[in-house]
């Protein structure tokens, strides 16, 4: 019998953490590759550290998806970001391209065969998950995770919150009640600021206004326990403060652990890679 009275916990990260820009990086890649060539393959990995970003894999496409403006994309992707800081600045960043041409074995498994069947690189489990919680048809904690950093980078990119930076995290303890998401017992923040002298108090007087309009009426009370930059300052955020690399934030990818993960991440990879294609399908069907 499925649980009826219980809690669940989903985080998220936002663009600007260390993994996510990562991410972003890859699929940029990915992205001059099919917009040049629409059959393009294209496995992308990508690691960040103090000004620092390295970009790896294999690729097959056309000679003018080159180094050089790889390299362009991926200041263009930190830039919009917002990273502009001592340590990670999208303009000065040293940027090391390492791309290879593509595995002529797996490419023999890839390609058509007489023009009909296109196989797969690789063999893989992959899950798709819906549920009525919400319209989105997500898990209510991953979904208000994901809301409430995605308010915080409209707030700071707008400008309204310039002392916020890019890097932050969320997490939301959900209480379920007959099955159904009822209410918000605990959630953590924790997000950069670029102002030094802000306590923990600060930053939640900052952000608080933000999560309270990315959960539904009600869901707070005064019995919700908050944690906001639990453990004091965040000033350094993003690759500068701790390495990133793609493929890391899997479970925050899907579906916050409200479902099964058959390990493979979505970044980097273009649709013959069915880590991703294949999770997509099955997400659609179970919509």
């Amino acid at each position: 019998m499925a649980r009826q009275d219980y809690l669940f916990t989903s985080e998220s990260v936002s663009e600007g953490h260390p993994d996510k820009v990562c991410d972003r990086i890859s699929d940029a890649v990915v992205d001059a590759y099919l917009g040049a060539m629409p059959d393009a393959r294209v496995a992308c990995e990508t690691l960040a550290t103090t000004n620092r970003i390295v970009i790896a894999g294999e690729t097959r496409g056309p000679a003018t998806v080159t180094k050089d403006y790889i390299a362009h994309l991926a200041r263009l992707a930190v830039k919009d970001i917002g990273y502009e800081q001592d340590g990670f600045h999208w303009e000065n960043c040293d940027i090391a391209v390492h791309l290879h041409a593509q595995s002529a074995h797996i490419a023999q498994g890839v390609d058509a065969s007489n023009n009909k069947d296109e196989g797969a690189g690789d063999q893989g489990i992959m899950f798709g998950y819906a549920c009525r919680e919400t319209p989105e048809l997500m898990p209510a904690p991953i979904l208000y995770s994901h809301r409430i950093l995605k308010n915080l980078a409209d707030a700071r990119k707008s400008g309204a919150e310039p002392t916020l930076g890019p890097d932050a995290k969320s997490q939301v303890t959900v209480r379920y009640v007959g099955g159904k998401p009822v209410g918000v017992t605990s959630l953590v923040l924790s997000t950069q600021h670029l102002d030094e002298t802000l306590s923990s108090d600060d930053v939640r007087a900052i952000v608080e206004p933000y999560i309270r309009s990315s959960l539904p009426e009600g869901w707070l009370s005064d019995e919700t326990v908050w944690h906001v930059n639990p453990t004091g300052a965040f000033v350094i955020g993003g690759p500068d403060g701790d390495a990133g690399l793609t493929g890391r934030k899997i479970i925050v990818d899907t579906y916050g652990g409200a479902a099964p993960h058959g390990g493979g991440a979505f970044s980097g990879k273009d649709p013959t890679k069915v880590d991703r294609s294949a999770a997509y399908a099955a997400r659609y069907l179970a919509k």
